[in-house]
């Protein structure tokens, strides 16, 4: 049961609502991504909004997102008081703005995959018909017609 008198959450407690490993709730604690408050006894102690943040962590991870890259977005949400509807907005247009650009560079792959990605191979037939003699190539090294949002054809 949550501590009433306090507001506040053991670790097992929050490791129980995030599924996450009690230890990876202290590194993330360490690497100062949440900000656990410290019982009498030296028992870490968290806010109910850390579920959340580290929900968020969770999730940005499988998606692919570095610490480092969390821990940008996370700069945003205040650590000294429970994060508002409005702080979560603010870091959702800048967590956006990333997901579209990885949204848009796996739907070309999965668009291109099968023919010519612009990796200068030029060993399929339609490399020959989208990137003669490694056009692409001008456009900067690896997989151009992926790696891009477009390239002249």
């Amino acid at each position: 049961m949550p501590r009433k008198h306090t507001g506040l959450l053991t670790i097992g407690e929050v490791a129980a609502r995030t599924g996450l490993a009690v230890s990876a709730i202290r590194y993330y604690d360490d690497e100062g991504l949440v900000a656990a408050r410290r019982s009498a006894g030296g028992k870490r102690m968290f806010l109910r909004s850390d579920i959340r943040r580290l929900s968020f962590i969770l999730i940005a991870q499988q998606l692919g997102f570095s610490l480092e890259e969390i821990r940008a977005q996370l700069r945003q949400l205040p650590l000294e008081r429970t994060p508002t509807k409005r702080d979560w907005e603010q870091i959702s247009q800048g967590f956006r703005a990333h997901l579209d650009a990885r949204i848009g560079m796996l739907e070309r792959l999965r668009d291109r995959l099968n023919g010519c990605i612009g990796c200068g191979c030029l060993s399929l037939e339609t490399c020959q018909l989208y990137n003669p003699d490694d056009r692409a190539a001008a456009s900067g090294t690896g997989p151009r017609l992926v790696l891009q949002k477009s390239v002249a054809r």
